[in-house]
């Protein structure tokens, strides 16, 4: 990410002519420069208050001829977003951005491979650390609008071409001062999108694996012994040993008592030698 939640760093390419450095003055400085001179890289910094929030925005203004873009600096592939400007009365300027996207391109991948390198570096002391940079944002941006009559590149045809390459589209006048401010605006939120996403994507990586039920490297709290659980699972079965043993007595010893009281009955029943058992009857009545 940048250097500061509210710090963004924009780059301005695009083929020569096109009208770069006229939409970049007409943003700082609200001046409109109509005489063609070229440029090498220019730097400005501007603040801007967006959706309530103020932004300070760096923005670089790089060379559109073709025998200066290699002087294009690591530094200005690392901005967080970029400003494609193309002619629309030249048809070869939208072409031109054909280098400039491949570039950005090759960013955006090796971006994504740092990010992942430094989080596997970082392992949990990642989380909730802002680590790497966000994918850049991309806005194409159709110049010269005003001149309608010198018209070669329809608005279809640029956002068609911006919507090939996963960015967003406006067309601008410097001159008339047509969405200059939006055109800015809209890569701050868009900035500010990335970012989020980015943050999000991140803390999802780091997240905690969940496991179902309880760790297996930590024993819980009210877990038992494997001694203790045998003796648990022991215990009952003792028991239940022991209280048959007892209902098995207990029910001999009634039996027994039942048999002895029959008896004793049936001996108190007969009557006794020498006597009719008329006369006992008589006697047990």
């Amino acid at each position: 990410m940048g250097d500061a939640p509210n710090k963004i760093s924009i780059t301005i390419c695009g083929d020569g002519g096109c009208g770069k450095s006229s939409i970049t003055l007409r943003l700082v400085r609200s001046e409109w420069v109509h005489e063609y001179d070229p440029t090498i890289e220019d730097s400005y910094s501007v603040t801007r208050t967006i959706d309530g929030e103020q932004y300070f925005l760096s923005i670089t203004d790089t060379a559109g001829q073709e025998e200066y873009r290699g002087l294009w600096a690591a530094s200005n592939l690392k901005s967080d977003a970029f400003l494609l400007v193309y002619d629309i009365t030249s048809e070869s300027s939208l072409s031109a951005l054909d280098y400039f996207m491949d570039m950005i391109e090759m960013e955006t991948d090796q971006r994504a491979e740092d990010n992942l390198r430094l989080l596997k570096q970082l392992g949990d002391s990642a989380r909730g650390v802002e680590v790497g940079m966000a994918a850049p944002v991309r806005i194409v941006a159709g110049n010269k609008c005003d001149l309608k009559d010198n018209r070669v590149i329809s608005a279809r045809d640029g956002l068609e071409y911006a919507r090939k390459h996963n960015s967003g589209f406006m067309e601008t006048s410097a001159r008339e001062i047509v969405n200059i401010e939006e055109t800015f605006a809209l890569l701050v939120r868009r900035v500010v999108e990335a970012r989020r996403e980015h943050h999000e994507y991140n803390q999802e990586l780091t997240k905690p694996t969940r496991h179902v039920g309880f760790s297996l490297k930590k024993t819980p709290t009210n877990a038992l012994s494997k001694k203790e659980s045998d003796a648990n699972l022991a215990k009952p079965q003792r028991q239940s040993i022991f209280s048959g043993l007892l209902k098995g007595n207990r029910r001999e010893k009634a039996e027994q008592e039942q048999t002895e009281k029959r008896e004793k009955n049936t001996t108190e029943q007969e009557p006794p030698e020498g006597e009719t058992p008329s006369r006992w009857k008589r006697m047990c009545c």
